[in-house]
């Protein structure tokens, strides 16, 4: 059984200040009885901070990107090793946003899957297609060139998760109904077990990312292949984010 799993990424918001007081906002919101895996993710400069407030809670403290490279002439680049020194987990790889503002491919997301899993990270590896490729009748081929593309060369998946990000549904008004994410995790499952095994891709978590919120978490959660949530907007109050982890039941 696959135990569900609720990532929050805070993107580019909350200063270290203000991250503090949301982590121990969504620890104070945690009953101990959750039957979810939680991680919230804040930008860098907070990492350790956050790292500090969560202390005695079960959260886990992942970071927004890394680099392949252990040093060196990378600025404003981010190491694996830097990553864990701040107490982080999990790691995100391969971004919508990434994808679309800052040129990450594929091969990149190749690179930092094998950095993030030689490194002892877990890496939540982000697919997903735009509105033009999903009205274009491509969304399968889209998502299934990701996968075989993001992991080429990497043998063992060890602990990775998924993220499936329907961009197409982040910020257009169009959602994606619980049906239509089910028949794409389900695809994305059965590229898996091409790529690796079936009890590989059995085993291993997919999460939603196409703007889930404590309305909607129920139904997208009830699915048999969806196994969480990666939450943007909705994880930056600890109220809402706790929504969610909640319908993870």
């Amino acid at each position: 059984m696959r135990k569900k799993l609720i990532a929050g990424n805070w993107k580019m918001n909350q200063t270290p200040s203000q991250a503090v007081v949301l982590a121990e906002a969504v620890k104070k919101s945690l009953k101990g009885s959750e039957s979810a895996e939680v991680v919230v993710c804040p930008p860098y400069t907070a990492l350790t901070m956050v790292r500090d407030a969560l202390k005695g809670s079960p959260v886990h403290l992942g970071a927004q990107d890394l680099h392949w490279q252990d040093q060196g002439a990378f600025t404003g680049k981010i190491s694996a090793d830097m990553l864990l020194d701040a107490g982080c987990t999990h790691v995100i790889i391969g971004h919508s946003e990434q994808r679309t503002y800052f040129h990450e491919t594929d091969e990149t997301v190749s690179k930092k899957v094998a950095k993030a899993l030689a490194s002892g990270l877990v890496p939540i590896v982000c697919i997903g297609e735009t509105l033009e490729e999903r009205d274009a009748g491509r969304a399968d081929e889209v998502v299934r060139k990701q996968l075989q593309a993001g992991f080429a060369g990497i043998s063992d998946a060890g602990p990775t998760i998924l993220a499936y990000e329907p961009v197409w549904a982040i910020g257009t008004g169009r959602n994606a109904t619980p049906d239509q994410a089910q028949e794409m995790h389900a695809m994305i499952r059965q590229t898996m077990s091409s790529i690796f095994s079936k009890p590989v891709a059995d085993a291993m978590r997919i999460l939603y990312g196409g703007s889930m919120k404590p309305d909607n978490a129920a139904g997208l959660l009830s699915k048999s292949d969806i196994d969480g949530g990666l939450i943007g907007g909705a994880a930056l109050k600890a109220d809402s984010f706790y929504g969610i982890i909640e319908a993870a039941k």
